[in-house]
């Protein structure tokens, strides 16, 4: 797999004593990034022969050993020692058998509710339903205020309060919080009702509701209705049920919940029996690295799914060549970048850890293990989090105008992160830097819909490399033969020069900002 560079021939034993690469080196390193050999990768990555890479399935196990050997062959070992991959003792869950009844009234499973997340099974009986408002806890606002739930049936509902000009209280303007924006609304208000010690949350938010009940039950009929999830921890708080309710649901347990957002305390004879079953489904992060020489103990963690979807009912093939082939075989082309330099004398100062990781497709969960469960270094000593994911294609609404990439976060936490994002392009690869996806209010929100908002989440600055979606997004038609090369090449090489800057530059970038996050 190595190539023959430009500079081959200065590499003698006086050069590997050079103290500092030039720009020149650096653009050589850079050019072992090619088209030939990311193509070379994705048509075997994104190949019918691994199944669509389904997360703990046969195709993923393939995938996995792939990504291995490919690191062997470069000569970069593992983050942990003996072993390149990091076991994530993830759960099959089924779909649950739910019984709920109030003051004699029965509600239907995805006629009336859906169970979101995982929890045990159980029978709770409850003399009172305790109605929280919109469910917010914040600062600025909090229905929750002298209102005491541990332990209790805990009932919300959509939307967040406004003053009397209209403007939301939370933002101080028309735009929406995170209370009240989309799947962000979903784990705020699961969160906040959790940490107040909920039993159970029964989230009445309609259109929301039609769409997710709508979605797992075609799942269901389809014969893919269980879903996978991470253990609970085991300094985890109450395991609380949280449920998304129909509107019609959501009246039947608290009269007036469309006309008030007062808290109050419903009297009801409540009874629910919540059954489910788990079955261990392990699946793999994969993590190398190539140590620092001056800093070792600082962390550039590039990353990129290896995950995809696998496998429909007529037996097609979702071959994920771009979701996310693409960012699986530019990481190890960038690894290879980085490899040669290391080998010419010139390894970079932090250390790099290349880390594919798995069932990103189910929830961001494999970078979620990695973050929150059993980080292989320190996360205090991460400096950054560089995520590619789709990076092979051009977004429709871009045809013609094909030389971009949106990039999404890099302002969101470290000021030096995005300065040093656009200087770095500027000088090597010119390639137009689109934020239209980093607007905070794009309804898409893709800021937290990839495993960079695991490490964002945690405080560590990212940048979130993205062509936008497209007619075969998550179709058996993602396949390697529509993948643009010259592209994917020149979009990997910017994610070396910014993550090389980042490894060298004599001080790790700061955290100067502020981000609200919530947890996926």
């Amino acid at each position: 797999m190595k190539k023959t560079l430009l500079l081959a021939s200065a590499l003698t034993v006086l050069f590997s004593c050079q103290k500092e690469a030039t720009k020149e080196d650096v653009v050589n390193y850079a050019s072992s990034i090619t088209q030939d050999e990311l193509k070379e990768h994705l048509y075997i990555y994104a190949s019918d022969e691994f199944e669509g890479r389904n997360t703990g399935e046969p195709g993923q196990k393939k995938a996995v050993e792939y990504l291995k050997k490919e690191y062997e062959k470069l000569g970069i070992g593992p983050v942990i020692e003996g072993n390149y991959f990091q076991t994530v003792p993830l759960n099959e869950v089924s779909t649950p058998k739910v019984s709920i009844t109030a003051n004699g009234k029965s509600f239907n499973y995805y006629d009336d509710f859906i169970a979101l997340g995982s929890a045990e099974s159980a029978k709770v009986d409850a003399t009172e339903i305790v109605f929280a408002g919109y469910g917010i806890d914040d600062e600025k606002y909090s229905d929750y205020k002298g209102l005491n739930v541990t332990g209790k049936i805990v009932v919300v509902k959509a939307g967040e309060p406004k003053d009397k000009a209209g403007n939301n209280v939370i933002t101080g303007d028309k735009k929406a919080s995170k209370w009240s924006n989309g799947r962000q609304a979903l784990s705020a208000k699961r969160d906040a009702a959790k940490e107040q010690g909920a039993k159970a949350l029964f989230f009445m938010d309609n259109s929301t509701f039609e769409r997710y009940s709508s979605f797992y039950k075609r799942r269901e009929e389809s014969g893919h209705g269980s879903r996978l999830s991470l253990p609970r921890k085991k300094d985890a708080e109450t395991n609380m049920y949280f449920f998304l309710i129909s509107d019609k649901m959501g009246k039947a347990l608290v009269k007036n919940i469309n006309k008030s957002a007062k808290p109050a305390t419903v009297p009801s004879k409540f009874a629910m029996d919540f059954q489910t079953s788990t079955t261990p489904k392990p699946s793999e992060n994969v993590a190398a690295i190539i140590r620092g020489s001056e800093k070792p103990d600082e962390y550039i963690v590039i990353s990129s799914h290896l995950d995809h979807v696998g496998v429909n009912e007529k037996g097609e093939v979702f071959n994920g060549a771009d979701d996310d082939g693409s960012g699986t075989v530019s990481i190890l082309e960038i690894a290879e970048a980085f490899k040669t330099a290391a080998d010419a004398g010139h390894g970079p100062k932090r250390s790099i850890i290349f880390l594919n990781v798995t069932g990103e497709e189910k929830g961001l969960l494999g970078s979620r293990y990695y973050t929150d469960y059993e980080p292989l270094v320190p996360l205090e000593n991460t400096v950054a989090n560089l995520n590619i994911d789709m990076i092979g294609r051009i977004d429709p609404k871009r045809k013609g105008d094909r030389n971009y990439i949106y990039l999404i976060g890099s302002d969101k936490l470290s000021t030096e992160l995005h300065n040093i994002s656009e200087k770095v392009n500027d000088e090597f690869m010119n390639i137009e830097l689109d934020y239209t996806y980093n607007d905070e209010n794009d309804p898409n929100r893709f800021y937290y819909r990839s495993d960079h908002y695991n490490f964002a989440k945690n405080n560590i600055p990212i940048i979130f490399y993205f062509n936008g979606t497209h007619d075969d997004y998550h179709r058996v038609t993602d396949t390697p033969d529509k993948i643009n090369y010259d592209l994917l090449e020149n979009r990997s090489r910017l994610v070396f020069h910014t993550a090389w800057e980042l490894a060298n530059r004599p001080e790790r970038i700061k955290v100067d900002k502020g981000e609200e996050t919530v947890k996926p």
